[in-house]
């Protein structure tokens, strides 16, 4: 399943700063941070974790997220 999201996550640093928590995600299969969308969109590919998980882990690291389509 993929899942999408438009975050504040928008340079190498913030990037550093989330990767440790996408990564320790159970479910999460791999992710990628577009940053050189005005969106910065996050693409998460996960089997079984849910986007209200996702949503936590980065607005408890004090970025803005919510899912697109």
């Amino acid at each position: 399943m993929t899942l999408k999201f438009k975050t504040t996550i928008n340079c190498g640093n913030c990037v550093r700063t989330v990767t440790p928590f996408l990564n320790e995600l159970a479910g999460v299969k791999s992710w990628n941070v577009d940053t050189n969308n005005s969106d910065k969109i996050l693409t998460v590919e996960t089997e079984d974790t849910s986007a209200e998980n996702i949503i936590e882990t980065v607005e408890d690291l004090g970025f803005d997220i919510e899912k697109v389509a």
